[in-house]
């Protein structure tokens, strides 16, 4: 029994399912309009189905349809395939050093040493030309370029190579040594070296160093490690690197964030270290000693050219295939 659609009263035309069948197949139109042409025309909802089916029924192709229909009109340009580069590493990772027997090794640190190599053979990265014994004056007497030697890398903490070097520019013009840093005053030396990274503090390093060194070491600087790291503002990576560009004895490897941050990523470390200490510690372990007064240099360059923090060129690095940085899978 059906029943209109308004009041509820039997309906004698059609059934109240039809009518909003109807008002669905006229879509723009009212109820009243809809049921007329339905009246009219009951084939009015089938019609209107099978339109809706056939509107959207998907076009399928498959992908030979598709190469056949294309080749048909615009013949298809097969992609050269580029040469594979070879890179020989026998011949050269024959003059590297061999880490002693029974000790752990990264498995490809050879290739990788040497593709690091090849990259930094342009010796163009900031390091190249503003390191600590470039921005020291070396026609200086020996005790002065040792010291400008030092206070350069108390200079460079936390602070870019372009800014430390021109700080040690201005401090050379106004006179670098002992007894000159020594009657500067606080305000003037802290003019001198801003805006270096915690310039104030340095201010008081350097002061409170050059005092020591005039008293303790006839204005020169320490022979030792352990005598440099008990001055005030050098700590280990810096004591390293002054035994290495101040007096040329390598006693180790300096661990700044550059050397941190890519011997992890290239694998050298066995254990992920907690601080530089242990960083060095690891890397001294098991890479030869013959190597160590590179290693900084390298990767330094390395990482302000290359392998950054962030963002990083693995794209266009050497090392790409053999590193364990998790970008590289994005970029290759």
């Amino acid at each position: 029994m059906a029943y209109s659609l308004r009041s509820g009263t039997k309906a004698n035309s059609c059934t109240i399912s039809q009518k909003l069948s109807a008002h669905k197949a006229c879509r723009g139109k009212s109820l009243a309009d809809g049921l007329a042409d339905y009246k009219k025309d009951p084939s009015i909802l089938k019609t209107q189905k099978i339109k809706k089916e056939v509107h959207e029924q998907p076009v399928l192709t498959t992908v030979k349809q598709e190469k056949l229909v294309h080749s048909e009109t615009v013949p298809i340009k097969k992609r050269k395939k580029l040469p594979s580069v070879k890179i020989e590493y026998e011949e050269y990772a024959s003059a590297l050093p061999q880490v002693a027997e029974g000790i752990w090794s990264p498995p490809y640190w050879r290739e990788q040493l040497l593709n690091i190599r090849t990259m930094r053979s342009s010796f163009d990265a900031p390091v190249d030309s503003m390191g600590c014994e470039k921005i020291s004056d070396k026609d200086a007497q020996p005790k002065d370029f040792r010291y400008q030697v030092m206070l350069s890398l108390m200079l460079s903490s936390m602070t870019k190579d372009e800014v430390t070097s021109a700080a040690m520019a201005r401090l050379k013009a106004h006179g670098c040594s002992v007894e000159r840093i020594l009657k500067t005053s606080d305000d003037m030396l802290g003019k001198l070296i801003y805006p270096v990274g915690f310039w104030k503090s340095k201010v008081s390093y350097i002061k409170r160093t050059s005092a020591l060194l005039k008293e303790k070491y006839d204005c020169d600087i320490p022979t030792t490690v352990e005598e440099l790291v008990a001055l005030p503002g050098i700590g280990p990576k810096m004591a390293h690197l002054i035994m290495q560009c101040a007096w040329n004895d390598t006693t180790g490897i300096a661990v700044d964030t550059h050397v941190f941050r890519i011997t992890q990523r290239l694998g050298w470390i066995q254990k992920k270290p907690k601080q530089p200490e242990d960083c060095r510690k690891a890397l001294e372990s098991w890479l030869p000693k013959e190597l160590w007064h590179e290693i900084n240099w390298l990767l330094v360059g390395f990482g302000q050219q290359t392998c950054s923090a962030i963002r990083p060129k693995c794209d266009t690095c050497l090392n790409r295939s053999n590193c364990t940085f998790p970008s590289r899978k994005l970029k290759v």
